[in-house]
């Protein structure tokens, strides 16, 4: 292990923490309202998410800061290009109808 391990751990678990959570919410809006852009959104923050853990197991497990970097990086490419279609998905629009009565 070097002097980075502790600054490392402790940003991937961050990221953890945040994106897991985004990705949650965002699986979460999605189960609510069945939008296909929300899908795209939980599925590309949780690869983020994914990549950011297998980078530090591949760093402080594997003890190869190098694969630890590809991995995430790699992930995290794959992530974003997620998010970028989640911007075109097409999305189903809902629309309400509300009546107003008047009492006298």
């Amino acid at each position: 292990m070097n002097e980075y391990t502790l600054l490392i751990a402790v940003a991937n678990t961050a990221t953890l923490l945040t994106g897991g959570a985004v990705a949650l919410l965002a699986y979460r809006a999605f189960r609510r309202t069945g939008s296909a852009a929300l899908r795209a959104v939980a599925a590309g923050f949780g690869f983020i998410v994914v990549g950011s853990l297998g980078g530090a197991v591949a760093h402080i497990v594997g003890n190869n800061v190098a694969l630890g970097v590809t991995i995430q990086s790699a992930f995290t490419a794959g992530g974003f290009t997620i998010l970028l279609y989640s911007l075109y998905a097409e999305t189903t629009a809902t629309t309400t109808t509300v009546t107003l009565r008047r009492s006298d």
